[in-house]
């Protein structure tokens, strides 16, 4: 058995599999490739099947899970001591793995680590799921280096370096497989969105670190199965952001921060109908409707993870962004 894993999750995914998926076996000699099938419609095990029968091995599900429980579904069946949980529309480089797989090896507190997140369509830009490192503001909202709300910036250089990161991107993390475990995987109830940052802080809680390098590089296309015009993906956003809040805040911070989200996203919900977007102003309103049912059960896993990691948080990146007009955050 190898060292690390190399586990992709797919869902009627054969054209992004057969345009990213060679870069993989060419740059993954070092370790064993798995890709979980979320009951696929297309053909997509068939052709994996034919094409690269000793190159990879297929873990079938047996109904579409989503991302978060297809993960957990699948890499129960996934043995290696490290896993780099990659996204079927990624294309790595040469020695992606190498650097990662060294820090994971060699740093018993750190859990996680990312790679520079390049955009595919973009080469010469950060991607805007990861970039160079997730973070969370003063109210909980995720941004990385590298991208602010809809601001791509180009890549000269500026994060060549390997610095703590609050989480890292679920596009292509590098994982402890007994630190994932131990945490709990990602949270089912999720389905996908931010099950990533929910993950990370739950490492977090549990003393661990996680880490970015620029010392490994990816490409990723993004919006592959969900693109941003989807009210679905609206949906899942906000009530997968106010989830992750409510089981991750400290009890202190927790009233404070929970109202102004509300308040928030009740005018993100009119800024969409004033765009003539109604329907996700609509999915604002579904997302509050669950995230007040599920109430009862999210206290419960409070008790269950016992928050005690208070995150370094900067000014609100929205006032930093829409008032001050920052175009990038400077601390972090």
């Amino acid at each position: 058995m190898k060292e690390i894993a190399v586990v992709i999750l797919n869902y009627n995914g054969r054209n992004l599999l057969q345009e990213f998926l060679p870069s993989v076996i060419s740059h993954s000699t070092e370790a064993s490739i798995y890709v979980i099938d979320n009951r696929s419609e297309d053909d997509s095990v068939d052709w994996l099947k034919t094409q690269y029968i000793d190159q990879l091995t297929v873990i079938s599900l047996s109904k579409n899970y989503g991302f978060a429980r297809g993960y957990n579904e699948g890499l129960t069946k996934v043995n290696e001591p490290y896993w780099c949980l990659l996204n079927s529309d990624v294309r790595v480089t040469t020695n992606y793995i190498s650097r990662p797989l060294e820090v994971l090896k060699t740093n018993p507190d750190i859990a996680a680590v990312q790679p520079k997140v390049r955009s595919e369509r973009q080469p010469d830009y950060f991607e805007y799921a990861g970039a160079a490192g997730g973070f969370l503001d003063y109210l909980g909202y995720p941004y990385c280096r590298g991208r602010l709300f809809q601001r791509i910036e180009k890549d000269n250089g500026q994060y060549d370096d390997e610095i703590e990161v609050f989480w890292t991107t679920g596009a292509c993390m590098f994982i402890k497989r007994s630190a994932f475990e131990e945490a709990g995987g990602f949270d089912t109830t999720y389905f996908a969105h931010q099950e990533e940052i929910d993950l990370c802080w739950r490492l977090h809680h549990r003393g661990l670190k996680l880490l970015y390098t620029s010392k490994s590089t990816v490409y990723h296309l993004g919006g592959s199965t969900l693109t941003n015009h989807n009210p679905f993906k609206t949906y899942l956003n906000f009530r997968n952001s106010l989830f992750t809040l409510v089981k991750n805040l400290l009890a202190i911070e927790l009233p404070f921060i929970i109202l102004n989200r509300l308040v928030l996203d009740g005018i993100a919900g009119i800024v969409f109908l004033f765009q003539g977007k109604p329907k996700h102003t609509l999915a604002i309103i579904k997302a509050h409707f669950s995230f007040y049912f599920a109430l009862p059960r999210l206290v419960k896993q409070r008790r269950s993870i016992q928050p005690r990691f208070r995150m370094r948080k900067p000014l609100s990146i929205v006032i930093q962004h829409f008032i001050l007009n920052r175009k990038k955050i400077l601390k972090y």
